[in-house]
């Protein structure tokens, strides 16, 4: 359970990084930037499809048998994305108009 629960901050932490961040010395800024509108910057530029596949060697590494490799990738990524959902900033601020 406490290699699960690493993995997830693991798999957040790295695709926050790719999607999020411009990274050390402005490398993850130049690689999207070189990327552009490929598959590759596509890829870059959503969280949730980068997360399924940084979950993918976690998953591997966490299963025993091909099922539980399976829905350990789904579960990381899943879980990765309520991660980000819970600690993501709107750009917009939320106001109600009484």
């Amino acid at each position: 359970m406490c290699y699960f629960l690493f993995s997830v901050l693991a798999v957040w932490r790295i695709t926050h990084l790719i999607v999020r961040e411009d990274g050390p010395f402005d490398v993850v800024f130049l690689l999207r930037k070189k990327a552009g509108r490929s598959f590759w910057g596509k890829l870059m530029d959503c969280f949730y499809c980068s997360s399924v596949w940084i979950a993918l060697p976690f998953g591997y590494w966490l299963g025993t048998s091909w099922w539980e490799r399976l829905l350990d990738w789904w579960a990381l990524s899943g879980a990765a994305c309520l991660l980000e959902r819970a600690t993501d900033k709107p750009d917009t601020p939320f106001f109600k108009e009484d």
